[in-house]
């Protein structure tokens, strides 16, 4: 691999890894086998040495591609994968269970064809499972070789929290990393959440940096979207959670702002995201060869204090650019009414 790609240390933990992640989510789905491989090759040669998949990315065929594509220089790259979201029909075939981590790890393995993965995130909360199940489980991999280290993703401030003290009583590693969505028009993780990984020795891996590519200017709130965008195949996550008219507004004064200052929009969205100090990573994940070039020009942009000002001034940090706007893949915990009778 190269090593001109910028780098560090993941937390308090001993793992090195690049500023950029690859993300392998559309692997095997809207991008193919070969144009994958080319991408997984393509990254290594600038650099980077972190890949980012997960049990449910195209229907398992994501971990498929990515293992075959690093298998023959398999410890060179910090490989992450996740679990927790459903993957099968069955009661069980979800979760932080301990049956359901045993299985769905193991599972990953084979599909990724190698005897360890360095990290395992846990994909999403369970509020119906007990943490110290979920922890024991964790270790009983992390003792088996199955796993070096795990992580968090879509996980709350309070719960990293609650994981790291069950962690240290029960004598295995805190978790490295977390891995939150994270972009200029969404800065609700500056509130708590990057804070207490800080304080709790985790790594930070962002996801999402250009808001499902809202952060390109490719979107216009007077027209209709491009007709290859994730919009125009009605991509439910960006609907739901990204593509909203104060959001797109927001991001195109971000984006008049960066063709001012002669940087690309998506470099400067990923810019604004590596410019934090609390970040360590920023996964990108890109649907063809050329997006993975546009995300490289990242490399060639300098922050600057008028950069940082501007983007304030559009999203004030902590906030969202279109107020009120709660994801519904984040469930609100903190009501409930009188039980129901009759």
């Amino acid at each position: 691999m190269s090593t001109h790609m910028p780098a560090r240390r993941l937390g308090r933990s001993g793992l090195t890894v690049s500023r950029l992640a690859l993300g392998a989510m559309n692997f095997g789905a809207r991008t193919d086998e070969a144009e994958s491989l080319r991408m997984i090759a393509a990254a290594a040669e600038a650099g980077v040495n972190f890949i980012d998949t997960a049990d449910t990315y195209a229907g398992g065929r994501s971990e498929e591609i990515v293992g075959k594509a690093i298998a023959a220089d398999r410890d060179a790259w910090v490989l992450a994968t996740k679990l927790a979201n459903r993957n099968g029909p069955g009661l069980n075939d979800r979760g932080l269970s301990r049956k359901w981590i045993l299985h769905e790890a193991h599972q990953s393995l084979r599909r990724l064809g190698t005897d360890y993965v360095d990290i395992l995130y846990l994909h999403m909360e369970d509020p119906l499972t007990p943490m110290e199940e979920t922890v024991r489980a964790l270790g009983q991999l992390q003792r088996d070789g199955a796993i070096r280290y795990f992580g968090v993703s879509n996980h709350s401030a309070w719960r990293i929290a609650a994981l790291c003290a069950l962690c240290d009583q029960e004598g295995i590693d805190r978790p490295v990393v977390s891995q939150p969505l994270y972009h200029a028009l969404d800065r609700t993780a500056e509130r708590e959440l990057l804070p207490a990984c800080r304080h709790f020795g985790l790594g930070v891996a962002v996801y999402s940096p250009t808001a499902r590519g809202i952060l390109s200017g490719k979107y216009r709130p007077d027209a209709p979207p491009p007709p290859d965008s994730r919009v125009a195949v009605a991509d439910r996550r960006i609907l739901e959670a990204a593509y909203h008219p104060d959001s797109v507004v927001a991001a195109m004064r971000i984006a008049g702002y960066a063709a001012e200052r002669g940087v690309p929009p998506t470099a400067f969205a990923l810019a604004w995201v590596l410019a934090n100090d609390y970040v360590t990573s920023c996964i990108v994940g890109p649907r063809t060869f050329e997006q993975w070039q546009d995300y490289l020009a990242v490399l060639d942009v300098t922050w600057t204090a008028e950069d940082e000002t501007t983007v304030d001034a559009i999203v004030p940090r902590g906030a969202t650019a279109a107020p009120g706007l709660v994801d519904p893949k984040f469930a609100i915990e903190g009501r409930e009414g009188p039980a129901r009778t009759g």
